[in-house]
């Protein structure tokens, strides 16, 4: 299990590094990416489409992403995804490019979708299915 600890902790720091705020959509029942982000001070939430077996420590919400609460998203700069379902990923680049947020995703091993986006390696491989057209909504 440490070992997707390390990937979530690398997710999180490349993210605090870029972005304000963000999303995790799928989240389930693993916020470590999410509070990495939250305790380096970036504006966080999670979504999955059921309630977590513990509260976490971080805001969540029910959210469907094939039916997305787009009012949900409005403020962030960025939408991820550690590990989702490959048929979510159609669902999430939609979601991204309707509020023309950057998408990142990790995938489990060597999946991935379509041609994979822009390959970003940050310590793990994050894949960019959407770069937002606004740069000025981002940290650099």
């Amino acid at each position: 299990m440490g070992a997707h600890k390390h990937i979530e902790r690398c997710i999180g720091a490349f993210i605090a590094s870029r972005y304000r705020s963000a999303a995790e959509v799928g989240a389930g029942n693993n916020f470590v990416a999410a509070a990495t982000l939250k305790d380096s001070g970036v504006k966080v939430f999670c979504t999955d489409i059921q309630r977590p077996q513990t509260a976490p420590d971080i805001p969540f919400f029910i959210d469907d992403i094939f039916s997305p609460d787009i009012s949900l998203y409005q403020e962030v700069e960025v939408v991820y995804s550690v590990r989702p379902g490959e048929e979510m990923i159609p669902a999430l680049i939609r979601l991204a490019c309707s509020l023309d947020i950057d998408l990142l995703v990790y995938h489990l091993g060597f999946e991935g979708y379509s041609r994979g986006g822009e390959i970003i390696e940050c310590g793990v491989t994050l894949h960019r299915y959407h770069k937002s057209q606004n740069p000025s909504k981002r940290v650099f």
